[in-house]
């Protein structure tokens, strides 16, 4: 009986932090607690359950930590505090996180308190704090994804912060191939897989279409907005261009680059003019005004991808700005060189686009 009352106050605890800090449906976080629940983990279905009726409106991803319920019996009832660390506000993968190397901090819902990855190099086995995750992810529809780990992160952990490598932002300068070679020597097939497996389809199409007509493996940066966003274009051909130029970088910036740089550091995109900046408080990353939710959501040794809550707007002519305008539209996209594109160019990928 007091175990169980100790999980349920645990749970309306994990309540109140995803009632804060979370815009995710509730058929997700129901799926997520039935999962849970069938998987040993009792304490965190209970709060699933107790927050799938709740209208969430901060963010729309999360990466959740759950440690076993025995941890929980052990420790007591954990503090607000204590269970802050195990919520992130993005979404990480396994592949994602695996990816990441020893050092790079993982934001939680606690502003300005990160998380740090202690995975040894190489290894098999990842930790964050010096905390091992379990396998594979309990959970995970792309939006919520739930890992077990061994124990409670301790709030007090620290270790030295590693040198930052910078070379990969060295050249971050664009470079348009001669567009009558149509000889690629290279595909986006693996990075467009993951992406329709994780709700980015028409990302992955812009990609599998070549639109950028690269001869050579090139290094590349994409912020990748969901097809729920995109559909937003549907039928405006004329924008596509436009629209997938100003998503990519000429670059390849990392998850543990991107929270290195300087805030307000602009890096240029494939659309001439156009530069993006990335800006952080606490621990929510945003490119221009738009939240990072899904960092490396694809990552290989030429190219990384990183979900984006919204797409990215073009700024307004200064002289069409007029108080009380947003400064952002896209009525009136720029029109950047290159090949033009036509609907049976990307009906063949969706049918929408």
């Amino acid at each position: 009986m007091v175990m169980k009352l100790m999980l349920i106050l645990t749970a309306v605890t994990f309540t109140t932090i995803l009632h804060l800090t979370t815009a995710l449906p509730p058929e997700t976080l129901t799926n997520a607690a039935d999962t849970l629940a069938n998987s040993g983990y009792v304490a965190m279905s209970l709060t699933i359950n107790l927050v799938s009726d709740v209208l969430l409106s901060h963010h729309n991803s999360a990466t959740v930590f759950t440690p076993p319920d025995s941890s929980f019996a052990d420790y007591g009832q954990p503090s607000l505090s204590i269970l802050q660390l195990h919520f992130s506000p993005m979404a990480f993968s396994l592949q994602s996180i695996r990816s990441l190397p020893y050092g790079t901090k993982i934001p939680t819902v606690d502003s300005g308190t990160f998380l740090t990855v202690t995975t040894p190099s190489p290894s098999d086995q990842i930790s964050i704090n010096d905390v091992k995750i379990i396998g594979s992810p309990v959970f995970d529809d792309g939006s919520l994804i739930v890992f077990g780990i061994e124990d409670f992160f301790d709030p007090n952990f620290t270790i030295p912060d590693p040198p930052v490598p910078v070379s990969t932002l060295d050249h971050c300068t664009t470079s348009f191939p001669d567009n009558n070679n149509n000889n690629n020597s290279f595909s986006f097939h693996d990075t467009a897989n993951v992406l329709i497996s994780r709700g980015y389809s028409v990302i992955a199409s812009f990609l599998n279409l070549q639109l950028l007509g690269f001869v050579n493996q090139p290094r590349l940066t994409v912020f990748a907005p969901s097809d729920e966003v995109m559909i937003e274009y549907s039928g405006r051909f004329p924008d596509y261009q436009s629209l997938f130029y100003r998503h990519v970088l000429p670059c390849k910036i990392s998850w543990r680059d991107l929270i290195n740089v300087e805030d307000g550091t602009g890096f240029d995109t494939y659309l001439e003019g156009f530069e993006v900046r990335i800006f952080r408080s606490g621990g929510t990353y945003k490119v221009n005004e738009v939240a990072i939710t899904f960092p490396d959501m694809y990552y290989s040794g030429w190219i990384v991808v990183h979900g984006i809550r919204e797409a990215l707007s073009l700024p307004k002519m200064a002289d069409e700005v007029s108080d009380g305008d947003d400064p952002f539209d896209d009525d009136s996209p720029a029109k950047p060189e290159g090949r033009e594109l036509s609907g049976s160019d990307l009906d063949s990928d969706r049918s929408e686009f």
